[in-house]
């Protein structure tokens, strides 16, 4: 993702419901704000890092860096790979990670479900949610028979172009989807026409049938139904979605068969969800 030269990352997108960052907040900590960037910047395919990289990947001048990854390491957040002159996550920083998944009530009253349609449906069903301008995946059920997507919990997609981004925008508050669809214009340029009438023809199939499509948007050769799921208790917006290779999921199947009964399968979330 590319940022505009003057701006913090958090600046240009903050978290799912959080508001953006305002250079005279006099509430707002920069300094904190800087250390959670760092720890932002390792991802599951890039574990390791050297001060360099993490200058680049979050914006901020290297010796401010430096300082950062030498306090979050003596606090136990980072841990530094002397051979390599890198920094990885440490347990502390896990620890928070961990934390915040077992807190997430709707992955344990999810996952029954979603196996049971990722076994039918010879598939993968996930649960995710915005953060900034990408979906992160919270929870995975897969098929014990069929074939298997790459993906695990904490990898990022695309939210513009796949059925469960597409699902997570036709579900937002009518402000958040504005606010959001204003940067994924920035951020496509002039492929935005593009990107703008897929997202709207998702957000139609979702006012008339329940779920988005994905055909071969994301990759080429994976199709998708995506379904979103706003929950009671106020925590934000999420969403569900079931894959597979093409050659599986023909469009008709998921129109007729997947799609319904991904819509279903949240609905009975929903419920769980509610106590009802």
């Amino acid at each position: 993702m590319s940022l505009d030269v003057g701006h913090e990352s958090w600046d240009i997108a903050p978290a799912r419901g959080a508001r953006p960052a305002i250079p005279t907040d006099r509430k707002f900590v920069t300094a904190l704000a800087r250390g959670l960037e760092v720890l932002r910047a390792f991802t599951p395919s890039e574990g390791l890092l050297g001060n360099g990289e993490i200058a680049e990947r979050t914006r901020l001048p290297k010796p401010t860096v430096s300082r950062l990854t030498y306090t979050l390491t003596k606090l136990g957040y980072l841990s530094h790979v002397e051979r390599l002159a890198k920094y990885q996550l440490a347990p502390a920083a896990l620890a928070l990670g961990y934390t915040a998944l077992a807190n997430i009530r709707i992955r344990q009253l999810a996952r029954t479900h979603m196996q049971e349609v990722a076994d039918y449906a010879g598939a993968v069903v996930a649960l995710g949610t915005r953060d900034r301008l990408d979906l992160i995946y919270l929870e995975l059920a897969r098929s014990k028979h069929g074939a298997m997507l790459r993906l695990m919990q904490g990898s990022r997609l695309p939210i513009a172009n796949t059925a469960m981004g597409r699902a997570l925008i036709a579900g937002m508050p009518d402000a958040e989807r504005t606010w959001l669809l204003g940067y994924i214009k920035r951020q496509e340029g002039k492929n935005w026409p593009k990107v703008k009438g897929n997202i709207e023809r998702a957000t139609r199939d979702f006012e008339t049938r329940g779920f988005t499509l994905s055909l071969g948007d994301w990759e080429r050769d994976i199709n998708a139904v995506g379904v979103p799921l706003t929950a009671p208790d106020g925590s934000g917006v999420f969403a569900f979605n079931c894959g597979a290779p093409a050659f599986h999921f023909t469009r008709e199947k998921l129109e007729s068969d997947i799609g319904p009964r991904l819509v279903n399968m949240v609905r009975n979330v929903e419920v769980a969800l509610s106590g009802r």
